[in-house]
């Protein structure tokens, strides 16, 4: 099954339980937040969700989902510092949210929205680092605003507006996470020591 027809067969809880699950628990890191939330606003310009239940429902899961990852991190973040790699979870991601956070401060909860595992992490991160809960909502909603109506309501425009969008709606979604992942590469390669580990790793499995 490709993406649209997934998204269809779930429907708005299956949705809202994606977009909780990516920014609220800590095994949702994987989930393809930016290109569903695109692919479903396009599917509302078909007809088959409608636009404004689905904006809403997106951005009180984001919102809620956030929150609970900020409780997370508030009450047991300093323990997940210790806890074991697993299936599901893996530590250089919480670390690399923490030092995203510590450069980028508050605004970190709305770039992160659009950083696959980072938006993950970052509420976590901002509740282990005691942010007060009133500016972390602030900072919270507006991302919500941004990311889990921002992208339906410009999949739905272009879906609206452009004959036979579906025709260019797999290079649209290509160019959505490479987008998406962009600034995680440049933050992961942005050292001389960084670049040179990566040509190092890959020399060696050219092997």
């Amino acid at each position: 099954m490709d993406l649209a027809s997934i998204i269809e067969t779930v429907g708005y809880i299956g949705l809202f339980a994606i977009v909780f699950s990516e920014t609220g628990l800590l095994i949702g890191f994987f989930l393809p937040g930016d290109s569903l939330l695109f692919t479903a606003g396009f599917l509302a310009s078909q007809g088959i969700f409608n636009i404004y239940i689905l904006c809403l429902s997106m951005f009180i899961a984001a919102v809620v989902g956030d929150s609970v990852g900020y409780l997370i991190g508030h009450k047991y973040g300093k323990r997940l510092f210790k806890k074991e790699d697993s299936l599901l979870f893996h530590k250089d991601h919480l670390v690399r949210a923490k030092a995203f956070y510590e450069k980028h401060g508050g605004k970190t909860i709305i770039i992160a929205r659009f950083m696959p595992v980072v938006r993950t992490f970052a509420p976590v991160v901002a509740g282990i680092g005691d942010m007060h809960y009133s500016t972390f909502l602030t900072y919270n909603v507006v991302g919500g605003l941004l990311w889990a109506i921002g992208l339906p309501v410009l999949g739905y425009v272009l879906g609206s507006s452009i004959p036979d969008v579906d025709k260019y709606l797999l290079p649209i979604i290509g160019l959505i996470v490479l987008v998406s992942i962009a600034p995680g590469l440049y933050h992961a390669l942005k050292t001389k020591e960084q670049r040179a580990a990566l040509l190092s790793l890959l020399k060696k499995r050219g092997r």
